[in-house]
Parts: structure tokens; C-alpha cells; sequence
């Protein structure tokens, strides 16, 4: 079918059951931000596959919102012909409930499906639309209902996140996570997104490309611990060590039920961001709700010192990976035989081989030239170009170990580039340095941060379009909350243990990308009469391209950085390489 033909099918059944729009948005009941397929409703329908976007469809218009690291692949992948696009972000260009004000009359009716959206989301969506008198209808499944090739639900078996690994046992963290309850005197708190299930539990799974995650819910009570799962996931084994930990096993498809079986004397603690609309609203109304930041996303985000050991050892092996496949690359450029998705693959390659390897963190980044100007840019078949010894590539990739998850971007020049090139990516590493670099007080936010990254190239009118920094997992999603580096404040600060992304960039369309990435920790640096202090450790290892570095650009404090940061690459990888990829490290880490 062609989406005309299911946007006029959907459109059929919302007129039979006096519907007027619908918002389809991408994600799961679990909130993620990389659903299986059996969620990918948005997909299905608009062809955009995109990890943020939101598709609306009224009675004779259709919209896709989506940020600026997708407008390129948007317009790539819509037909544009009954779905419009509209780049969030830009001059004009209305949020989709402001759009539905201004196309609907009052007394209309907008369809959504509550389980995929939050909590914090209806009730904006439901304010804005109330205020212009129309209606909401919030369990609307006809879109789910059209789909009649929809995949199941994964059934993939979970397995153990092996002891030697995990920074605390199942038990420690139940303890922590009880405690804070007792203060709170909360009775029930739901778990709902999927990788603080597998956190909590030290279980990990497959349900989910790229995420080590499996489809449950858990509801953590002082003295039991429900969890929601299709029980032919768990091994015996698996299943005896729960019970051991007094941790009760129901049915996945039962979650709904039994929270509405709840005592109405309850007091729960959910997070509003990150518990979808129909666990909230199937609660009992009579219930205590108290509405916090989720407890999980803290404690999983301030990683222990066994996980930051183990991250150290995880990112040298990554490092490794990531020298062979620069030589690699370096060395077979020039035959035409090489692609955006030879080279992806080659790269997972070099990764299988390392220990614990468990597939990719995301899909790789595999841009030459132009395509590197697409941030989230996802090579196939058809988009797939020959690499050529001449102009940028941008390799964006991850893995996934026992010990940590990775992320590393390099943009490397594989021969002649334009002299802009250079600049631009002079003021990139310099954006870089001065994060990595940075000093800060206790209580410092990402928001606060993320002008330092940008600085450099601000002075030029250039800028970019996404985040500088995202927290990351611990065998887990490789976009972690809750902290961020990114020009909207979260009013999450930023605390020792917490590893985040170093990536800022520069995009010229239809010419090049350039993004430079490190994964970064945050410590304690001094403490002072004026109070604590912070700094960063950059944990990545990877030589970063010095051929388009113009050193007239670079102050003698980024020089000197660059050079120190080389000489630990050299330092921490070199025992691991043989002699040809060591005399190539060697040169590549060669001071400036």
C-alpha cells in the first residue's frame, strides 16, 4: 500500500467514528526512543523512519514534525505529495496542537493513542486543544488497527547481566531505591521504560535493535516487587533468582489490570515524562499521586566506580576497533571498492572481534560528503556511495560490551578538502577542547555548558542544530537521561559519575559534515572556600584527524590539550596493537 492508500483507510474509519485528526507519534508504551517494530505505527503510514517525529492526520491534510537533524532524511523519505513536512525549530513554523487549533473547529474531535504518549504530554496537548473547544479522545487505536501486517511483540529470552560487571546487585538497588520511598512515604512506584526494568533487575535482552532491553513493567513495593513480563522469557534459573529476591512474576498483558486493582489508598510515584498517559489515568482517582524526576534515572545515571573501571577497560578495546578501521581505511580508500555501507560494516567487524561484544550501540553513521551534512543519516541500498580519496567522511558508531556502551564520531579527510573544511572543522575540535576542558561549580547544568562547545564557531554566524552532550548507558540505551549538554535546560545537574557525549559539529548541506565525539566523565576537581568544583575526563580513545587542523586558529592551551590527548591515545592503545598499527598510531597521534 502506498501511503496515500492508508492515510484514505485510516481516514475512512476516523469519519465512522467522528474523528477528526489523529496523532501518531514514534515509540512504544514504554516511551522509547527506539521501539521495536511492532510500534512503529508513524512508519508504516508515512514511509519516515526517523527516531523523532510525529505524524498528524486530519480529514484532508497530513503533517510530519520533526527536529533538524531529520528535515534532510524527511524530505528523502516523505511523499510529499499528502504529507507536508514541518521543520520544528524553524521561523513559522507552528507546534502540531497549535497547527490542529487553527485546521479544526470547535467541537471537533483528535484522536491519540494514550500509551504513547506521556503524561506530560496529554495534558499540554489536551490544555491547548480544551482552550480552542475542542476535544480529545485519548484511546484512539484505529491507526494500530489498520496496520493488518503488524509484527508481533518480540519474545526473545532475557539473560544475566554477569556480576563481575554490574555495579551493584538487584538487591542494593531495590534497598535504594526503597529507602527514597520510605522519605517519601510512597506505597507503589511504577517502572515503565525499559532500561531502568533492566537496570533495576541486572537483566538484559534483545527485544529491541541496538537497546539490550525486553518488553516489562515493574511496580516496586515495600515488600514485593511485581514484575510484568511474558514468563517464557525468563530461564528457570532467571525465574528461581527473582523469587529468591521476592520479586513476583505476572504476566505482561496483565500490567494494566492490576494497576487498576491498586488500592485506592495507595500513594504512587511516577515521573510524568517517562510514564505513558494510560498508566497514569488507569490508576485510582481516589490514589495519592506524587510526581517526581524518576528515582531509576538518577541512580542509574551516577555510575559506580566497578562501572567506570569497567567503562575505562570497555572504551580501550573500542579504541582499539576504532584504529584498525581508520588504517583500514586509510589504506584501501583509493581501490573504489569502499562504501558508506562497506565501511559500516567493516568497522562492526573489527568491533565482533572484541570481548563481550554484543552487537552495535545504534545504526553507524556511514556519511561521505554530503551525506555527512545529514545528522542522523542511515545508509542503505539506495542511498549507498562509493568513497572516493578526496573530500570528508563522518563515522558515527557504537558498540554494545558487558562493561559499558560506546559512542564516538570522527570526520576524517580522505584527501583534498575544501579550505572552508578546514575552518570549520578547526572551530568543531575547538568547541571540543573547550568542553572537555571546562571547570565548574557544584549544581552547574547541561544548559550552562553547552555555550562553550559553540562559542568558536558562534563568531563566525555558524551554529548547529542538535545537542552537544547526552548521557549514556551502562550496557544499556546509548541516549540516557536525565542529563544533557544542549541549549534547553532540563534542570538536571550535573554530578560525579555521570558520562555524557562531547559532540559538537558543523553541517554545510550538500557539501560535508563534521562532528568530532568523546564520551566524557564527570568528577570532582577541588573544593574550595567558595565551594566544590567539577571536571571533565575525557574516556574516549581515538586519534583525531590533524590534517584539516589550522594550528593558527588554535590557542597555545587547545594545542596543548590536543597533544596531551594524543599522547594518551598512544599511551593507553599501544599495548594493545601489533607493530603496524602501532607505527600507524604512532603517526596519527604525532604531535602538533
Amino acid at each position: 500500500m502506498y501511503t496515500s492508500d492508508k492515510l484514505l483507510l485510516i481516514r475512512s474509519k476516523m469519519e465512522i467514528q467522528g474523528i477528526q485528526a489523529c496523532i501518531i507519534p514514534y515509540g512504544d508504551q514504554h516511551l522509547s526512543e527506539y521501539p521495536a517494530e511492532h510500534w512503529k505505527t508513524r512508519d508504516w503510514i508515512s514511509n519516515f523512519t526517523g527516531s523523532a517525529g510525529t505524524l498528524v492526520i486530519t480529514a484532508h491534510e497530513a503533517g510530519l514534525w520533526t527536529d533538524s537533524r531529520y528535515f534532510l532524511q524527511a524530505e528523502n523519505q516523505l511523499d510529499t505529495s499528502c504529507v507536508q513536512l514541518f521543520k520544528e525549530g524553524m521561523p513559522d513554523v507552528p507546534e502540531y496542537a497549535e497547527w490542529l487549533t487553527h485546521v479544526l473547529e470547535p467541537g471537533d474531535k483528535v484522536g491519540i493513542n494514550g500509551v504513547l504518549f506521556s503524561v506530560s504530554q496529554v495534558r499540554k496537548l489536551v490544555k491547548t486543544l480544551r482552550d480552542h473547544r475542542i476535544q480529545s479522545d485519548l484511546k484512539f487505536t484505529l491507526a494500530e488497527e489498520c496496520w493488518d501486517t503488524r509484527p508481533p511483540i518480540p519474545e526473545d529470552s532475557v539473560f544475566e547481566h554477569d556480576d563481575k560487571f554490574c555495579g551493584q546487585t538487584r538487591a542494593a538497588k531495590l534497598e535504594a531505591i526503597r529507602k527514597y520511598m520510605r522519605k517519601q512515604k510512597i506505597s507503589h512506584y511504577i517502572v515503565s521504560m525499559l532500561d531502568e526494568v533492566a537496570w533495576v533487575l541486572n537483566l538484559r535482552g534483545t527485544d529491541v535493535p541496538y537497546n539490550p532491553v525486553f518488553h516489562s513493567f515493574l511496580i516496586i513495593e515495600h515488600d514485593q516487587v511485581r514484575f510484568f513480563i511474558d514468563p517464557h522469557k525468563l530461564t528457570a534459573g532467571i525465574a528461581r533468582k527473582l523469587d529468591a529476591d521476592n520479586i513476583k512474576v505476572s504476566l505482561y498483558d496483565d500490567f494494566y489490570q492490576h494497576v487498576q486493582d491498586i488500592t485506592s489508598e495507595a500513594r504512587f510515584l511516577i515521573d510524568p515524562d517517562r510514564t505513558n498517559y494510560t498508566i497514569f489515568a488507569t490508576m485510582s482517582q481516589a490514589a495519592q499521586k506524587i510526581e517526581e524526576r524518576s528515582i531509576v534515572s538518577i541512580l542509574k545515571a551516577r555510575k559506580t566506580n566497578k562501572e567506570i573501571e569497567n567503562f575505562r577497560t570497555t572504551l580501550i578495546n573500542d579504541g582499539v576497533a576504532m584504529v584498525q578501521f581508520l588504517k583500514w581505511l586509510e589504506d584501501h580508500v583509493g581501490s573504489g571498492s569502499i562504501t558508506e555501507l562497506s565501511a559500516a560494516k567493516q568497522l562492526k567487524s573489527f568491533r565482533a572481534k572484541l570481548p563481550g561484544f554484543s552487537g552495535e550501540s545504534f545504526s553507524t553513521i556511514s556519511g561521505y560528503k554530503g551525506h555527512g551534512a545529514i545528522v542522523h543519516y542511515s545508509v542503505n541500498r539506495e542511498s549507498d556511495i562509493t568513497l572516493q580519496p578526496e573530500g570528508l567522511f563522518l563515522i558515527d558508531s557504537g558498540g554494545q560490551y558487558p562493561g559499558g556502551t560506546t559512542d564516538i564520531t570522527r570526520t576524517v579527510a580522505l584527501g583534498d578538502f575544501p579550505e572552508q573544511a578546514a575552518v570549520d572543522y578547526t572551530l568543531v575540535l575547538q568547541g571540543h577542547i573547550a568542553l572537555a576542558t571546562a571547570i565548574f561549580p557544584n549544581g552547574t547544568r547541561g544548559v550552562h555548558l553547552d555555550p562553550l562547545a559553540r562559542k568558536a564557531m558562534w563568531k563566525f554566524g555558524i551554529n548547529y542544530g542538535h545537542g552537544t552532550g547526552h548521557g549514556i548507558g551502562y550496557f544499556l540505551n546509548v541516549h540516557e537521561g536525565p542529563q544533557s549538554i544542549r541549549p534547553q535546560d532540563n534542570g538536571v545537574e550535573l554530578e560525579p559519575g555521570m558520562i555524557t557525549s562531547n559532540e559538537p559539529g558543523i553541517y554545510r548541506t550538500g557539501e560535508y559534515g563534521i562532528r568530532i565525539e568523546n564520551l566524557i566523565l564527570c568528577k570532582e576537581k577541588i573544593e574550595t572556600e567558595f565551594g566544590l568544583f567539577m571536571e571533565f575526563e575525557t574516556l574516549s580513545l581515538c586519534p583525531i584527524d590533524t590534517k584539516m587542523v589550522k594550528k593558527e586558529l588554535l590557542s597555545s592551551d587547545e594545542t596543548e590539550w590536543l597533544n596531551s590527548y594524543h599522547k594518551m591515545v598512544y599511551d593507553k592503545l599501544a599495548p594493545m596493537l601489533d607493530e603496524e598499527h602501532k607505527t600507524w598510531l604512532k603517526n596519527k597521534t604525532t604531535a602538533i
